[in-house]
């Protein structure tokens, strides 16, 4: 027998006597336990460090699908939720679109006709040119725009002016063009008042604008566009229609009806064999939401699964200590130590680890979109966007983790509960 045996051999019956009787062992049940910890610090840190990961995971996780989903609403929200906007569809045949199956200005009117709850309507026509810069060509997208357009695109002028009501019935050569290709034509000039010129034309920039969101593809704007009124691309390219029809609905819970009311409009205007299909941001707002949930739902199971491995860690745990403590259980039992208080102090250990790993990890969780959220301040292009945290899920968490405790705890607590005193004081 070695000296450290020994001595751990007198050392626990005094530190049992002095504590166990039975009248007060259970008041003593937490100190003890903590000392257990204290005894087997790094055993106990690294088992708290696989709780902490695996609550903060949880916490994180919720917090981001969280943001994911406010981006996507501010996105929507952005664009305008009321938005619909239709389009010719080409049935396949291969045969060139007839000119009378365009969406035509008088489509537009008679659209502000007949449907009431349609409180903007608006058509762009949208066509490639280039553009010369530095002496080189750069592809561009010049857009012919009707009044109403800014308002149901939220655009957000930046510098100059928009146009008038006269100027979007003229054919004036003005235009107003994007922050990007401002900076491509005119990097260090006021783009307000200059000529550019655009193919064979050249028109007079009177404004610098931005979208305040993309509508996900379907804008009909770049970081190169520039738009003119409408009457100017018409005259340009001898014809009279529209890309896109834009409609705004005076409130959301009228966007599916007007959607509707479009396309019956655009098919009786026109023959039977031509297509139009009038689409709103609610398919796309339901398919992200679905990915949204698809995606938190997955990372929360592989956060779960973060957890119970550091469950089965904790059990691990316990069982190695219960094996290593047997003869001062032995030693317990042996004066009159009750199978509850043995039970208890070990669900008590590990309860300890997973409770100190449950709150160092939601205070991760938490420290970290906070300290993200105060970087993002800086930042004023990202507007008011922060990484919100639930509480639910902190709350949430927390409990899951410190269940973990109690579940995987529990086998190696019962388990040292049953030993019997006389095999016990044998044991070395």
């Amino acid at each position: 027998m070695t000296a450290n045996s020994e001595s751990r051999r007198n050392w626990i019956p005094k530190r049992i006597v002095r504590r166990c009787t039975d009248q007060i062992c259970d008041a003593e049940i937490w100190k003890l336990a903590w000392e257990a910890l204290i005894s087997n610090r790094m055993r106990a840190i690294l088992t708290i460090l696989g709780v902490m990961i695996g609550t903060a995971c949880v916490v994180l996780v919720v917090t981001v699908a969280m943001a994911g989903r406010r981006y996507i609403l501010g996105q929507i929200e952005g664009v305008g939720a009321n938005l619909i906007y239709a389009n010719r569809v080409d049935p396949g045949t291969g045969a060139p679109p007839a000119l009378a199956d365009e969406i035509s200005p008088a489509d537009m009117a008679a659209v502000k006709a007949e449907i009431p709850n349609a409180v903007q309507v608006a058509g762009t026509r949208k066509i490639e040119m280039t553009v010369i810069a530095n002496g080189e060509p750069y592809p561009i997208d010049l857009v012919g725009v009707t009044d109403g357009y800014q308002q149901i695109r939220k655009l957000v002028v930046d510098h100059g002016s928009y146009f008038t009501s006269d100027d979007l019935a003229s054919q004036n050569k003005i235009c107003l063009i994007t922050q990007g290709l401002a900076a491509l034509v005119f990097p260090s000039d006021d783009p307000v008042g200059q000529d550019i010129r655009i193919g064979d034309l050249h028109f007079t920039v009177i404004g610098v604008f931005h979208e305040r969101a993309g509508l996900f593809g379907n804008s009909g704007l770049t970081g190169r566009s520039v738009i003119v009124p409408f009457p100017v691309i018409s005259y340009y390219t001898g014809t009279d229609f529209f890309d896109t029809l834009y409609a705004q609905a005076d409130q959301p819970s009228n966007v599916p009806a007007v959607t509707s009311e479009i396309t019956e409009v655009l098919h009786d205007r026109h023959r039977p064999g031509a297509e139009y299909e009038a689409q709103n941001l609610a398919g796309i707002l339901d398919t992200a939401r679905d990915i949204a949930a698809a995606l938190t739902i997955l990372l929360i199971v592989i956060s779960l699964i973060a957890l119970v491995i550091s469950g089965v860690g904790i059990m691990n745990i316990m069982l190695v200590t219960v094996t290593e403590r047997t003869r001062e259980i032995g030693i317990r039992k042996a004066i009159g130590a009750r199978q509850d208080s043995i039970r208890f102090q070990f669900l008590v250990e590990a309860l300890m680890i997973s409770g100190i790993g449950a709150a160092i990890g939601v205070g991760i969780a938490i420290a970290i979109p906070a300290a993200v959220n105060f970087g993002l301040s800086f930042v004023p292009d990202l507007g008011d966007f922060n990484l919100p945290v639930s509480w639910v899920s902190v709350v949430l968490a927390f409990l899951v983790s410190f269940s973990t405790g109690v579940i995987f705890g529990y086998l190696p607590a019962n388990r040292a509960a049953k030993l019997q005193p006389t095999e016990s004081l044998y044991h070395e």
